[in-house]
């Protein structure tokens, strides 16, 4: 009896949490730098649900350590829902199998809350480099082996993941070089300095003006805005993505009700017009809604995947 009175209180507990959240500011931790598509999404939402809830969403960025950094902050937070983690599918279901952190797995120490979207990654290159197209690049890399660099948000990232495929499935050699965050990695290739880089959205308004050239596009469909540009798939080159969704995460521990209720008000915002618009505009593929069951199936399914995936590809930890 007194087993049972105490579960009682226990979900009468958790339900008035769940029913009073957010009751302060909520800081929503982004594991990589500003600029990139995960940080400009949060952002948006954010803006949305501090609208919407009456409490104020803080974006703050904690990038560095392939996503660990971010991971700690969160795992050590209060459960009740004031601290929480938007970050890539690449941290969360790719990081894990190159990161030697026992200690620390993403999977059992954070609680998978909603999906938000995935990306599909832009081929960028400067545009004095001496190939136009992508065929062109392709001929380039196989006729100079090993001469042309590729960026990425950094190791173990989705992009990183992406540009090793290409590698592999169209028989080129490009050098790989990190950076912390797809914002950062866009800048050298502005600039001339990296030759080509695969990024997620953020070099769209560069290329459409002038400032980078857009070679090719590992995803499904081609940009309405640039409708010349081909996939790779359509080049024959597949399995070259950009990667798991993008989500929101809590500390574990969280009272399942409290889970519930967040997951609800971030589809509710996901669904808002000026979100998805804005989101559209970031080439962001909004998920399907997922309970947060269903995205924690997700998680484990692709965490899974790429389980297998990253030894084949030859990536270690750095």
């Amino acid at each position: 009896m007194k087993r049972l009175s105490a579960l009682l209180v226990f979900f009468l507990s958790s339900v008035c949490t769940a029913q009073s959240w957010p009751n302060k500011p909520v800081r929503v931790i982004v594991n990589v730098a500003a600029g990139g598509v995960a940080d400009v999404t949060m952002r948006v939402l954010g803006a949305r649900m501090t609208e919407t809830l009456g409490q104020a969403f803080l974006v703050e960025n904690r990038a560095g350590g392939d996503g660990y950094i971010g991971f700690d902050a969160v795992a050590r937070a209060e459960t009740d829902g004031h601290t929480l983690l938007y970050s890539p599918g690449s941290s969360m279901m790719i990081a894990p199998h190159i990161v030697n952190r026992a200690d620390l797995d993403p999977t059992r120490v954070l609680v998978p809350i909603a999906a938000t979207g995935r990306v599909s990654l832009y081929v960028i290159t400067h545009p004095e480099r001496p190939f136009r197209s992508l065929n062109e690049l392709l001929a380039y890399a196989r006729g100079n082996p090993g001469k042309l660099n590729y960026g990425t948000p950094g190791n173990g990232t989705s992009p990183h993941i992406a540009t090793e495929v290409f590698n592999r499935e169209a028989r080129v050699k490009l050098n790989y070089v990190p950076y912390k965050g797809a914002g950062p990695a866009l800048q050298d290739p502005m600039g001339g300095q990296i030759d080509v880089v695969f990024e997620p959205g953020v070099g769209i308004a560069p290329a459409k003006a002038g400032k980078v050239r857009m070679l090719a596009i590992a995803g499904p469909n081609r940009h309405p805005d640039f409708p010349d540009i081909p996939t790779l798939e359509e080049n024959g080159i597949k399995g070259v993505d950009g990667g798991p969704h993008f989500g929101l995460y809590g500390p574990a521990g969280m009272p399942r009700e409290l889970v519930s209720r967040i997951n609800s008000e971030l589809l509710k915002a996901m669904q808002h017009p000026a979100v998805r618009d804005r989101f559209k505009a970031l080439a962001v593929d909004v998920a399907e809604p997922m309970t947060p069951e269903q995205f924690a199936a997700y998680v484990r399914a692709e965490h899974a995947r790429y389980a297998k995936l990253i030894p084949e590809l030859g990536i270690k930890s750095q």
